[in-house]
């Protein structure tokens, strides 16, 4: 990666975003693309939109949410403990014995969200999963009066975010889904502009909000785009770690990079320019499929207006909606060498429209 951009991202994995919460990711996405975008502008509901190259060329957006799963705080009781509701699809197992954040006005505050030991469980609460209203969190507040003097009703919680480098060039950390498809759509748009070639298209990379909450900010962002063609990029799950069965979830490995989707929800054309590329410039990829509407921002972006020529990559992840994801940075920066060459290869001259000769 270049060193600004691999700051950038590393940056990005530390910063909170959850659902509905993104403004501080989305100010950091700001600062880092103005330099190299023609226009930088944030809509109404909250997403990000850099846009770069012909204004009279065809329309192309890429997608990569920036937002996160989490918490908010709902209710702190007169001994000073926090109760808060999920944003997104959280496993209550993998909250417990964590540490936390609760992003306050004044700043994050350290917390530590748990339920009562093992020891003084019974037989029967032993045996059943736990549920999320039998956790709370714990700041270290002598009372209630003193918990509510620093945390507010609505005040948004996160895993303690990290950015944890393992082996090889394998990182881990809460937030990478979908930070680093955000990172990569950006980031195309930064190759796309410094390469020799002009873009003959108009390229629209968007950071959208509230994609863990039902795909809204994709929604908005196509609206104002009104995009020709558009991709998706969010992570997918890995199969190469114990206990994923690959017949059901396909055979997707990290390091093996971009993972390029076929499927009812995908334009066939648009997923076969993406094969061809990644074929043309030498980037590793691996195949999936789905045979239904996906659960990422792809399901809206097709089906907006009159309908748009939408593709999918996703970054293989392991351990997804968890404070241990892991990727690659290699599959990271090959998504985006990706998408740039996809940005530069559109022109007017395309039509994706099945059965056309184009």
């Amino acid at each position: 990666m270049d060193e600004a951009a691999a700051k950038f991202f590393k940056t990005a994995i530390q910063t909170p975003s959850p659902s509905g919460y993104e403004e501080p990711i989305q100010a950091l996405v700001r600062d880092y693309i103005r330099p190299f975008a023609d226009d930088v502008r944030v809509d109404v509901h909250g997403n990000t939109i850099a846009s770069v190259g012909d204004v009279s060329g065809p329309r192309l957006m890429y997608a990569g949410h920036c937002d996160q799963i989490g918490m908010l705080v709902t209710y702190i009781n007169d001994s000073g403990f926090v109760f808060g509701q999920t944003i997104g699809g959280w496993d209550p197992q993998q909250l417990i014995g964590q540490p936390m954040s609760i992003w306050t006005r004044s700043g994050p505050v350290a917390a530590v969200i748990s339920r009562k030991p093992i020891h003084l469980l019974t037989v029967e609460e032993r045996k059943k999963v736990v549920d999320i209203n039998d956790l709370w969190l714990d700041i270290g507040a002598k009372n209630g009066k003193e918990a509510a003097e620093i945390v507010s009703i609505g005040d948004p919680i996160t895993l303690a975010l990290r950015y944890q480098p393992l082996m090889g060039d394998l990182v881990s950390g809460p937030g990478m889904d979908n930070k680093t498809g955000m990172w990569t759509v950006m980031e195309a748009l930064r190759r796309a502009r410094s390469a020799p070639q002009q873009l003959r298209c108009h390229l629209h990379s968007v950071s959208t909000v509230q994609e863990e909450i039902g795909l809204r900010g994709a929604k908005t962002a196509a609206g104002s785009i009104q995009p020709d063609v558009a991709i998706a990029v969010d992570v997918t799950h890995a199969s190469d770690c114990p206990s994923i069965d690959k017949q059901k979830q396909g055979d997707i490995s990290v390091g093996g990079g971009p993972v390029i989707f076929r499927g009812p929800n995908i334009n066939s054309k648009v997923s076969e320019r993406l094969v061809e590329l990644c074929e043309q410039y030498s980037i590793p990829f691996q195949m999936a499929a789905i045979g239904r509407a996906t659960p990422n921002d792809a399901n809206v972006l097709q089906v907006h207006g009159s309908g748009v020529a939408t593709g999918l990559v996703a970054i293989p992840n392991r351990y997804m909606h968890s404070a241990v994801e892991v990727v690659s940075l290699s599959d990271v920066h090959q998504v985006a060498q990706l998408l740039s060459e996809f940005a530069l290869a559109l022109s007017s001259e395309d039509d994706f429209t099945p059965g056309s000769d184009a």
